[in-house]
């Protein structure tokens, strides 16, 4: 049974930081590229931060780069976000995405999500 389990949020008051964690587990972890994505009320879903399988290379989104940093542990089955310099802006539901592409088929599985507040 495929599970994604997202940890870690809270509330954090502006400049704080957070790390949200994300434990995998029913699939092959390694081959598979590992995704943050948010949603603020009102707001559509948006990633935020992503590393690849292949080689662990990263990218993300414009309004966290520099901030954020995405990272994996394949021998763990664990993937992380640690936020720094929070923001409001930053307010959200986070989710942990698990992603494969195999064509023709691909395969897409979410976490349930995690509540980041900042707010003084």
């Amino acid at each position: 049974q495929v599970q994604l389990v997202d940890s870690g949020g809270g509330l954090v008051q502006p400049g704080g930081s957070l790390r949200l964690s994300c434990a995998a587990s029913g699939f092959t972890f390694s081959r598979y590229a590992m995704r943050w994505f948010r949603q603020a009320p009102g707001k559509e879903r948006e990633l935020v931060a992503s590393i690849s399988s292949a080689d662990g290379s990263t990218s993300y989104s414009d309004s966290v780069k520099g901030r954020f940093t995405i990272s994996r542990d394949n021998a763990k089955n664990m993937v992380y976000l640690q936020m720094n310099s929070l923001k409001p802006d930053d307010t959200a539901v986070y989710y942990c995405n698990a992603f494969m592409r195999l064509f023709p088929d691909q395969y897409n599985y979410w976490g349930q999500g995690t509540q980041v507040t900042v707010s003084s």
